[in-house]
């Protein structure tokens, strides 16, 4: 899923910059935590049965790794939740609708048309929602990308890849017993606490109010250069996302 690089677009990249900071989810991870509650994006209860695709026949799916409902909205381990509504907030995918025990969210990215899947099977059980999904459009694992959190990467630091292990991630280890694991992953990275001791209840626990900038500027970042992902070049997406960041710095 690689491809040689375009030329640079700096003009296009500014214009982009701008855009995803002023979408709505954005403006919700600071509003949660504001005095009233606020609604988890992509989760609607009242979200229609997906029961006709119409002509919508996906050529990727894009896994959302997390735990369904506002409790574990703002926690770690929901960053791969959250990458999701910011790509469908940016680039304007369909209204959710539940489908393969998810809730899905229908679009493209440049050419491509991609299905966004957030299995609502909870983390441990991903794997199920994936295969569904993936079985019902046939497609394989080389189909389909997993955004999730990274406890071996520094905080707010990005990596794709293919293949590899699951590194003790449950969402992971589900989706490779469904399906092997020639997917790629997008890795979001949330440090580790230092300490196996403290690792369940630092992926657990929420994104403090201090890193709610940083973590706004990674999932812009993501969402902005999806582009490249979506055309299989996993290195050029690491890239401008990593210099789309440093210019925030």
């Amino acid at each position: 899923m690689t491809g040689p690089p375009g030329p640079p677009d700096r003009a296009a990249d500014v214009q982009r910059a701008s855009a995803p900071r002023n979408m709505s989810f954005f403006s919700w991870l600071g509003a949660f935590f504001g005095s009233r509650p606020v609604e988890v994006p992509g989760q609607p209860a009242s979200a229609p049965e997906a029961t006709d695709w119409g002509e919508f026949a996906p050529v990727q799916i894009w896994v959302g790794l997390g735990n369904p409902g506002a409790k574990y909205a703002m926690q770690r381990h929901n960053v791969g939740f959250m990458a999701l509504d910011a790509i469908a907030e940016v680039h304007g995918f369909d209204p959710p609708k539940k489908a393969f025990s998810g809730w899905t969210r229908a679009g493209r990215i440049g050419g491509a048309r991609i299905l966004l899947l957030k299995p609502a099977t909870f983390m441990n059980d991903s794997g199920r929602s994936v295969r569904a999904a993936m079985d019902f459009f046939k497609k394989g694992a080389g189909n389909v990308t997993a955004f999730h959190d990274e406890l071996d990467l520094a905080p707010f630091k990005v990596k794709a890849k293919v293949g590899g292990g699951t590194a003790g991630h449950n969402g992971l280890r589900s989706t490779e017993a469904h399906i092997g694991n020639e997917f790629r992953r997008v890795r979001i990275g949330i440090g580790h606490p230092g300490h196996k001791d403290k690792v369940t209840g630092h992926v657990l626990g929420n994104y403090a109010k201090a890193e709610i900038d940083r973590l706004s500027d990674v999932l812009a970042a993501i969402a902005a250069e999806a582009e490249s992902l979506a055309k299989g070049d996993d290195a050029r997406f690491m890239s401008d996302v990593a210099l789309r960041l440093k210019d925030g710095a």
